[in-house]
């Protein structure tokens, strides 16, 4: 300090920093955030993580016969639900690379990641303008857990690309319904398009479609009474086309098949329903779990859920039916029910606030198709027979993520507002502390899932190794066509670009259920195909008791992981 000069300490009339220093570091942090995400998620496809399986090498070799000219399936090969987008994605992508590849698959599904990244910050500054709850969504999402990175990841049929379409629903209704001037009929289509396409890719972000188509025409009935209906009428058949196409040229109901694949033709009981899809499913499926399993302390999300479904509800409605004003009053700003400027203060030329109303419209929107998606669950039989499993039934959850903690994040930045008299209860007084203490618990329970997903990548990169040997070594020995065990066999036709074909058997060495019959109709044409099965699975041991059973019937190469089984 110079000598004669007093430090003074900062009071109310002390400089503060310049508004745009702070736009300057959120930004540079949420751009950190974007990129850590991702990186994450590249580092993930370095080690083949998640572990493939042969679903997602079902939807790989729909993509090859798409570059091959073979073929160009509407859904997924042996059923007739779930679109084939990514196939129609990765087909370039095999193309420029000169074949097939596990990456080469998954590009597409982290080009959409990244989309639903940035299109969540976009909507979190639309719907609430504050910079800094953008960056803590951001955060959120960057994370990973077992559960959220096989979502995500694995092109597996319709997953990764949900959110990044109901994120994207949401931002268009947003625009329109505010009344954003400008390309307001290329938003129209655009929306139209995005419904019709999920209807066609998967069902399950219905919900979401719904809900913001529910706002539009509550805000743009008029609008939608001309050419803006029409082209968004025309725009979601054209979306929806190949479900269509199909459907008529078929004879065929896609909702049966839908139905079916949700377990209502299955039987649960209800107290199954309830613990899979009330106590484990929101955990696992919003990334809060270890790989595969919940532990017990894990499972405060599913008691935090519908208090901030409630919250998130009662606030929004609240706005909603908030006389609309003409200037924003600080206690609107400082409210959950979200700032009412038309722009940033601090940044005029980027608009990124929008009326209350629509702010507020669009969250109960959110929250309402988060508790659809969550009954819908629960009533099926899946969340009672195969709860870890399916709990990705719920991974659209994640779209509604602003809405949820935006209440809480209000009152954990400035408090709960003061009673008429001036004075705080205990209940306001402890609310600051309980929403810091929630925000962090899902900071800390969302980092700490995702390292634990982190720390199985060296096994599943040793295990994509030894699979790799398995294709090194049936080359080797000339065998073409074999027979082995459903996960085995379409990851195996996959990896070998069909240049070895099997069939689909079970544990009892009869046939199994082959995605594509062409393979079977191959392989029964052989001579000797051969057989493959995991070490030490039930098909290896009735393999091993044929073998015991008939000396000298078959020859067995074994290798790491893996046995190999070859007919004299």
């Amino acid at each position: 300090m110079t000598a004669g000069v007093r430090e003074q300490p900062r009071g109310a009339d002390s400089p503060r920093p310049r508004p745009g220093t702070r736009l300057r570091l959120v930004g540079w942090l949420t751009a950190v955030a974007v990129l850590a995400g991702v990186g994450y998620r590249l580092w993930l496809l370095g080690q083949a993580a998640p572990p493939t399986n042969s679903d997602e090498a079902t939807m790989g070799l729909a993509a090859l016969h798409i570059v091959r000219g073979e073929g160009f399936p509407v859904w997924f090969y042996g059923q007739q639900y779930m679109g084939t987008l990514e196939a129609y994605l990765a087909a370039p992508v095999f193309a420029l690379a000169g074949g097939p590849s596990l990456l080469g698959l998954r590009l597409p599904t982290l080009a959409l990641y990244l989309l639903f990244l940035l299109l969540s910050w976009r909507l979190t500054l639309r719907l609430t303008g504050d910079r800094w709850f953008g960056l803590l969504v951001v955060a959120l999402l960057a994370l990973g857990s077992d559960r959220i990175v096989k979502n995500q990841l694995i092109a597996g049929g319709g997953y990764p690309e949900m959110n990044a379409a109901g994120v994207a629903l949401a931002v268009l209704a947003v625009d329109l319904a505010a009344g954003r001037p400008g390309w307001r009929l290329a938003r129209w289509a655009a929306w139209g398009f995005l419904a019709g396409l999920m209807l066609w890719v998967d069902p399950l972000v219905l919900p979401y479609v719904v809900a913001t188509g529910a706002v539009l025409v509550g805000f743009c009935r008029r609008e939608l009474w001309g050419a803006a209906g029409a082209l968004l009428g025309a725009s979601a058949v054209l979306g929806a086309a190949p479900l269509l196409l199909h459907s008529l040229l078929n004879g065929r109901n896609p909702l049966h098949a839908v139905l079916a694949a949700s377990g209502a033709n299955a039987t649960a009981g209800w107290a199954d329903r309830l613990h899979g899809g009330l106590l484990l499913g929101p955990p696992l499926g919003m990334g809060f779990c270890a790989p595969g399993r919940c532990d017990t302390w894990q499972l405060w999300w599913a008691l935090a859920l519908p208090l901030l479904l409630a919250l998130g509800a009662a606030t929004a409605w609240r706005a909603l039916r908030r006389p609309p004003t003409g200037a924003a009053s600080p206690a609107d700003l400082a409210s959950p029910a979200g700032p009412a400027s038309l722009v940033d203060p601090a940044d005029p030329g980027h608009p990124v606030l929008v009326a209350p109303r629509v702010a507020a419209a669009i969250r109960l929107a959110l929250v309402l198709a988060a508790v659809v998606t969550l009954g819908a669950y629960t009533v099926s039989s899946s969340a009672g027979l195969t709860p870890v499993e399916s709990s990705r039934y719920l991974s659209c959850l994640l779209i509604s993520l602003p809405a949820l903690l935006w209440p809480v994040w209000t009152v954990a930045r400035r408090g709960p507002r003061q009673s008429a008299t001036g004075r705080r209860g205990l209940g306001r007084t402890l609310a600051r502390p309980v929403a810091l203490a929630l925000l962090a618990a899902t900071l800390g329970t969302a980092a700490q899932a995702t390292w634990r997903s982190a720390q199985t990548a060296p096994a599943t990169r040793a295990a994509e190794a030894r699979h790799a040997e398995l294709v090194s070594t049936l080359r080797q020995l000339g065998v073409r066509q074999v027979r082995a065990g459903y996960w085995t066999c379409n990851r195996l036709t996959f990896a070998t670009a069909e240049q070895v074909v099997c069939a689909v058997v079970d544990d009892a060495l009869r046939p199994g259920f082959d995605r594509y019959p062409a393979y079977r109709r191959e392989v029964d044409r052989a001579a000797a195909p051969a057989w493959v099965a995991p070490a030490g699975s039930p098909l290896a041991n009735a393999l091993d008791e044929r073998q015991r059973a008939n000396p000298g019937d078959l020859d067995l190469v074994t290798i790491d992981g893996w046995r190999i089984y070859l007919p004299q």
